[in-house]
């Protein structure tokens, strides 16, 4: 029986948004007498689940339904308000664009910085860094500053350096889906090498055909909840029913309130 790599009991993520926004100096001194008041936004509410070694798992859901911010949380990025995440073996994000990229260094520059924000030496740069310069296909590029780099080209460089450290937890966020047709067969290569070497991956996208490609489960969230953890193709079937009656519903209260005199 396989080792859980991730594990994940009880996690909910809170922000505080402010109800007012407070920009000049007068504001500042404003809200000393007058605290700002904030409401609470539950990006994530008591997420269950639990992922083996060399399992693919895909993350679906509408824009807002806090993928993202569950990655973070894998990561490392965000810590959770209540709950926790444990994962076990070396992990590799590749996130929302900019994350870990400066504009004012080069590419190469990036790749070191990169590399080192996620847990990557520079010996193991430099042993790599032929081959990540390779795969991203920016050799022309590589000594631009990154502020020329158009999204395509800063998926090409995240997705290169991180599949070239061999790592045992990769987190792929929706970030694909800027790159042309090209680089997206040679990602979706990748990933058939890293299901050969039992790897563990997180893919969030809103692809649902890849979803049932690649995965051997999925997950579904929505509004910050888990709606459910089960097979892709019963989770597709999951979220498409639920979006077809949502849409029903709106056509429904929109066709009323035309007949309302």
């Amino acid at each position: 029986m396989k080792n859980n790599v991730v594990e994940i009991k009880n996690l909910s993520r809170v922000f505080k948004i402010p109800n007012e926004r407070r920009d000049t100096l007068f504001d500042s001194i404003r809200g000393m007498i007058n605290p700002i008041n904030y409401r609470e936004l539950w990006a994530l509410d008591d997420i269950n689940f639990s992922i083996s070694e060399g399992e693919f798992v895909g993350v679906i859901g509408e824009n807002g339904s806090g993928k993202t911010t569950l990655l973070k949380i894998i990561a490392g990025i965000l810590q959770p308000s209540k709950g926790f995440v444990k994962t076990n073996g070396r992990l590799a994000p590749i996130l929302e664009l900019g994350v870990g990229f400066y504009n004012d260094l080069t590419g190469r520059e990036n790749i070191y910085l990169y590399g080192q924000l996620i847990g990557i030496t520079r010996k193991e740069i430099d042993e790599n860094i032929s081959k990540i310069i390779e795969f991203s296909g920016l050799k022309n590029f590589i000594d631009a500053k990154l502020n020329v780099y158009s999204s395509g080209m800063r998926v090409r460089l995240a997705f290169s350096i991180a599949i070239q450290t061999n790592p045992d937890i990769l987190l792929v966020d929706e970030i694909l889906a800027v790159g042309d047709f090209e680089f997206q067969q040679k990602c979706f290569d990748v990933f058939k090498r890293l299901k050969e070497d039992s790897k563990t991956v997180i893919y969030v996208s809103h692809d649902l055909d890849s979803v049932i490609k690649f995965c051997d489960k999925a997950l579904l969230l929505r509004n910050g909840r888990q709606v459910i953890f089960d097979t892709p193709e019963y989770v597709r079937d999951k979220y498409i029913y639920d979006s077809v009656i949502k849409e029903m519903k709106l056509k429904i209260n929109s066709e009323s309130e035309k007949m309302i005199p």
